[in-house]
């Protein structure tokens, strides 16, 4: 079975040669297998088309993909029209446990739920005229959804639904955070989300000047408050600090004793604690995605990041996402690119202190710390946004700032928006370290403001590295990147901290992009909302030990080195915090140490 799909966004007929048209081997034999069509874009016929992908390897903007599949996979779910994304497969909702759904951004996920919540029709893959649920009930009798589906077709399913992009939140409602979670609360349960999420000291604040934790918490609040038959929550992590994303995960697991759960989870970390089952969602990104059957999450977590589907028999990639066991003890001799000055900062309420401290050559330092502590203003300070008190702006070196909220609104391509700030970008190298593995190639003729959030990121990534600087600065990079994309992100900034011989600093919540991207650490403690002190640079194993202890939660490496999270209060929590290693603990080694200070 044979796949064309069109990627309308990517197709600019009036700026290419139509070389598709011109390669196609049908084309010249006189048929119309591919054609320009009244929307100006490319169109092409499944049922001409040979699958020679010409057509694919000529097009200059990436906008076509020639795809084979098994006749298995002959019924799609749904599909969006001609030459447009294919879904195969839908999660299981299943009564008192939580499924993830885990893959990679554009592969159908929330297609799916929506499906599931009624918002969306399956069309069997009939796009002509309208399917009627009689024959979508015929197509799924006999499956485990059948029950389901009936009641969604008889509208008597209700779901709540927490969106993926909060940043649409301000722009839906107006009015406060009380007044929002007051119209929600059809569970009565705003008291015990405002407390567990620490909401009481923002509820009278307008939701336009929240920040991005903040919202993000509001948004699961309000999800988690309406009566439902189905809760589907979509990215409940991104700004959460880790503390945070505890407690969200202990709300949704509480949530889930009584309702079914769907979540999309990019931090696996927090996946691997609150699901029970997992679903992998694979295929090939806004072409086609096929949603696997149900697996225990930790056999599911693991072989997505191997890349193969045993049961289905499938290599969804042709390489293994590894997690190395590094020991993060760095024998390289940097030199100091600069010293970070003791600097204070003071706002209504707040105190920021910081202690001081270098920065090296090459280096990429991590910063971490809980939400509200200082970490964002003491990236304003460094890169001159902000001033510090009694003192004159940071300008000793040249900073370049990729901050924690990107927006945008230009109407400009992203290929016209990364000229402006560099002169290299038709080098080999720009092409080879920054847009190819950042995935920018395909978009670069898209509006800036027509990005989803997951582009719009890589974007900012991407124009942060560009500009010529010493030091660079970027604020939760891994916010709506999926795992192969923040794997790929590490790269390119460790990458780029060599080759450009500059300080980078990455402040993130993400401990996986923390553990593989830094070389030493920078901890932020205190009270969230009223001081921060920022302290180190550390070595990672004392600096991530001084930061995990601050919040009582340990990690662990399983078998395959992937990090996990103790679940609080369990033996290996116990064992962890009882010898002072919050951070990935290895017993035989601490014993062996033990023995060698006893010989002493």
């Amino acid at each position: 079975m044979r796949l064309a799909i069109v990627h309308k966004d990517r197709c600019h007929a009036k700026k290419c040669g139509k070389e598709c048209i011109a390669y196609c081997p049908r084309v010249r034999t006189g048929d119309e297998t591919i054609i320009i069509g009244e929307s100006g874009r490319a169109e092409i016929s499944e049922e001409l088309c040979v699958g020679c992908g010409i057509c694919v390897k000529k097009c200059p903007f990436e906008a076509l993909d020639i795809i084979q599949l098994p006749e298995e996979l002959d019924t799609p779910v749904t599909r969006y029209g001609p030459n447009a994304f294919v879904l195969y497969g839908l999660p299981q909702p299943v009564a008192g446990k939580v499924t993830g759904l885990l893959g990679p951004n554009g592969i159908g996920k929330s297609t799916a739920v929506k499906i599931l919540a009624g918002q969306l029709r399956p069309n069997l893959g009939i796009f002509d005229h309208e399917v009627e649920w009689a024959e979508i009930l015929k197509h799924y009798a006999g499956t485990e959804l059948l029950d389901y589906l009936k009641q969604v077709a008889t509208k008597t399913i209700r779901a709540s639904i927490k969106p993926q992009y909060i940043d649409f939140i301000p722009k839906a409602f107006k009015g406060t955070v009380r007044s929002l979670l007051e119209k929600n609360d059809e569970r009565r349960m705003l008291d015990y989300y405002a407390k567990e999420l620490a909401l009481d000291t923002i509820l009278d604040k307008d939701l336009t000047y929240l920040s991005g934790g903040e919202l993000q918490r509001v948004a699961l609040t309000v999800a988690l408050s309406k009566e439902a038959d189905f809760y589907f929550l979509d990215e409940v992590t991104p700004f959460l600090d880790i503390y945070q994303r505890m407690i969200a995960a202990r709300l949704i697991r509480e949530l889930a004793a009584k309702h079914p759960v769907i979540l999309v989870e990019h931090d696996i970390a927090i996946l691997d604690m609150v699901a029970e089952t997992v679903h992998i969602g694979y295929g090939k990104p806004s072409a086609f995605g096929i949603i696997s059957r149900p697996k225990g999450v930790r056999i599911g977590v693991n072989q997505y990041l191997e890349g193969f589907v045993a049961e289905e028999n499938v290599r969804i990639r042709d390489y293994p996402v590894l997690f190395e066991t590094r020991s993060h003890e760095s024998d390289v001799d940097r030199e100091t690119l600069m010293t970070i000055p003791r600097m204070t900062k003071s706002f209504p309420g707040f105190n920021l202190t910081v202690e001081g401290g270098e920065v090296r050559r090459g280096e990429v330092l991590g910063i971490v710390g809980a939400n509200g502590i200082g970490k964002s203003t003491f990236a304003k300070l460094l890169a001159g946004v902000e001033t510090p008190d009694g003192g004159k702006k940071f300008d000793t070196v040249r900073v370049s700032y990729k901050p924690q909220y990107v927006t945008a609104d230009s109407s400009d391509s992203v290929e016209f928006t990364l000229r402006a700030v560099t002169r290299r970008f038709d080098t080999s190298y720009y092409q080879h370290e920054i847009l190819e593995p950042l995935g920018l190639m395909p978009i670069l003729q898209s509006e800036v403001k027509n990005l989803s959030g997951g582009e719009l990121q890589r974007v900012a990534i991407a124009l942060c590295l560009s500009r010529e600087a010493d030091l660079y600065i970027l604020d939760e990079p891994s916010a709506h990147l999926d795992v192969e994309q923040r794997l790929v992100t590490t790269k390119v900034i460790k990458r780029a901290a060599e080759d450009k011989g500059a300080g980078i600093m990455v402040i993130d919540h993400d401990m996986y992009t923390i553990d593989m991207i830094s070389e030493r650490l920078l901890v932020f403690d205190g009270v969230p909302g009223k001081e921060g002190t920022a302290r180190g640079p550390f070595e990672m194993k004392d600096g991530m030990n001084l930061f995990l202890s601050s919040l009582g939660i340990t990690f662990r490496r399983d078998k395959t080195g992937r990090p996990r999270i103790n679940n609080p209060g369990s033996y290996l929590d116990r064992e962890q915090k009882a010898a002072g290693e919050y951070y990935y603990y290895n017993a035989a080694e601490s014993a062996l140490a033990a023995e060698g200070s006893k010989e002493e």
